[in-house]
């Protein structure tokens, strides 16, 4: 049985990957800073990314590392930086230290690439993130794809699902972020961000960036909806058409099917 260590565990996210990673035959310990509740399956081990010398617990011995902690909800840039790429080199510097065979997945963003793009991002194209957020993230994965180990870079898209919240959130975030109705994102449900997880698992994704999508991307407005909220909508033009839509062909080559196709199957299925 491999051994893989989560951090993230918490978060909308890795709270819904964990059951799926320990489903999937994984002996999981999670990072923790604290109190959460965890599947009784997995060992919680305490420590934080902001002090290196709590992570060697963590790291001793494990297989493979999915690194989903980040920090993003927070105006305060510093701390963003300091949680997304010095929190990142801290645990690959003790992953280099106590388990330099362990393979990392590392869970990244699609709000890296370029807002102004003519098309679908591909993992090819040049990144421009303009926030630190994304900022962060495209360091991070610097660090890890110079790092020496065996890697692999997960760019995730809008994650929903399972009620996290997250659709219902944009009638908040529309204006807050001054999002048009008509646009159009790139979507997974947590159910394909697991199945893309364990995809990375395998290898399949060694040395790879790789963009997840799910096979149709979706409106602003119909993301709302789909939320419970009817928001205004728009008939003026549409700026920057493709920001946020990730190009999903080189994931389905490597091996990935869907298994929540659409944000409409999700709705017939109860899965939102």
């Amino acid at each position: 049985m491999s051994t893989l260590l989560l951090t993230g565990a918490s978060g909308l996210v890795g709270a819904r990957l964990l059951p799926r990673l320990v489903a999937a035959g994984f002996e999981c310990r999670a990072l923790v800073r604290g109190e959460h509740p965890l599947p009784p399956e997995v060992v919680a081990v305490r420590g934080d990314l902001a002090d290196p010398d709590s992570l060697r617990a963590a790291v001793e011995g494990v297989d493979l590392v999915v690194h989903l902690a980040a920090l993003f909800r927070t105006q305060d840039e510093a701390a963003i930086w300091r949680a997304n790429l010095d929190g990142t080199r801290n645990l690959l510097s003790a992953v280099e230290a106590y388990a330099p065979r362990a393979r990392v997945v590392m869970a990244s963003t699609g709000n890296v690439y370029d807002a102004d793009a003519a098309r679908p991002a591909l993992e090819t194209d040049a990144c421009a993130p303009t926030a630190a957020y994304p900022a962060s993230k495209v360091a991070a994965e610097r660090l890890l794809r110079e790092s020496g180990l065996t890697w692999a870079v997960l760019r995730l898209p809008f994650v929903y699902g399972e009620g996290d919240g997250h659709l219902a959130s944009l009638a908040a975030l529309a204006p807050r972020f001054g999002l048009h109705p008509a646009h159009t994102y790139s979507v997974a449900h947590h159910r394909d961000v697991a199945a893309a997880v364990l995809l990375a698992a395998e290898g399949r994704m060694d040395g790879r960036v790789v963009n997840l999508t799910d096979d149709a991307a979706v409106t602003v407005f119909e993301l709302a909806r789909y939320g419970g909220v009817l928001i205004e909508g728009s008939a003026e033009p549409l700026v920057d058409p493709w920001s946020g839509r990730m190009d999903g062909s080189l994931i389905r080559e490597l091996g990935f099917v869907p298994v929540v196709p659409t944000v409409a199957v999700a709705a017939r299925e109860g899965s939102l």
